[in-house]
């Protein structure tokens, strides 16, 4: 082999590894939307057994005292459910809602969480 050989030779193998790791982080950025994804539909899925599960186990009161009560427990259930997401690892905050926390604490979260309660 002649020396433009070699060096044409490297260069096409170089060109090869930049398109197997595009490949890959492609790939990687896939598996991380299915994983989100996949943690999403899990947390619905829990939360739609317990609200059938209350649903049943519970017995049905009419009243004006019980409706006021429901609005108060739906505030800080929504707070709650805010809370554990972030704990959970992942952004409550509007400018990366739903996406993982991948940095540790995001200070939009924690000053959104400290504004609500």
């Amino acid at each position: 082999m002649e020396k433009n050989e070699i060096f044409s030779h490297i260069v096409d193998i170089e060109e090869k590894l930049g398109n197997l790791y595009r490949e890959l982080g492609q790939l990687k950025q896939k598996v991380v939307t299915l994983l989100e994804e996949n943690h999403h539909l899990r947390i619905e899925n829990e939360e739609l057994r317990r609200r059938l599960e209350s649903e049943y186990t519970s017995s049905e009161k009419k009243g004006k005292s019980k409706s006021t009560i429901n609005n108060k427990k739906v505030v800080g259930e929504g707070y709650d459910n805010l809370a554990r997401l972030y704990h959970e690892g992942f952004h409550v905050c509007n400018l990366h809602f739903g996406n993982l926390r991948t940095e540790g604490d995001c200070l939009f979260c924690l000053s959104f969480l400290n504004k609500s309660q």
